[in-house]
């Protein structure tokens, strides 16, 4: 089983509560989201593995069992266009569980008028294949989030 850690530090509060409903209907795939400590910080890889795709509000890292895991870095921060977002390693790298992938600030997202929830998604994954999904509390960067068979 895969374990996914969490990329940043928060409260998870599941996918249903994400304001966006591709996300809270599972549609991209199951999970849970995080809603983000407000300060800069640095979204870290939850799974070793690969970086198959890297935008700067977006990244996903597909593990050595061909596990795909979506970070999302708050709901339409696509529309800033990568205004206050840093990437820090490239598409293709092999990244470490806590790499720094990306430095962000939901703060400044917020402020943009974009939500800072961040939703972490198994990629083509169903519902019964994940197990003890977090969808409340406290969490902090590195926590299990979800295990994936």
């Amino acid at each position: 089983m895969t374990t996914v850690t969490s990329p940043l530090a928060g409260r998870a509060i599941g996918l249903a509560a994400v304001p966006d409903p591709v996300f809270s209907g599972a549609m991209v795939g199951p999970g849970t989201a995080i809603d983000p400590v407000r300060a800069e910080s640095e979204a870290v890889a939850p799974v070793d593995g690969v970086i198959v795709s890297l935008h700067p509000h977006a990244y996903v890292v597909v593990d050595a069992e061909g596990h795909g895991v979506l970070t999302h870095l708050g709901i339409d921060t696509v529309q800033l266009g990568g205004e206050g977002f840093e990437l820090l390693v490239a598409k293709g790298d092999t990244v470490r569980r806590g790499q720094a992938v990306v430095r962000w600030n939901p703060a400044d997202v917020e402020a943009a008028g974009k939500s800072p929830v961040c939703p972490v998604v198994a990629l083509e994954a169903t519902a019964d294949a994940l197990a003890e999904v977090r969808e409340d509390g406290e969490v902090r960067t590195g926590d299990a989030l979800f295990g994936w068979q």
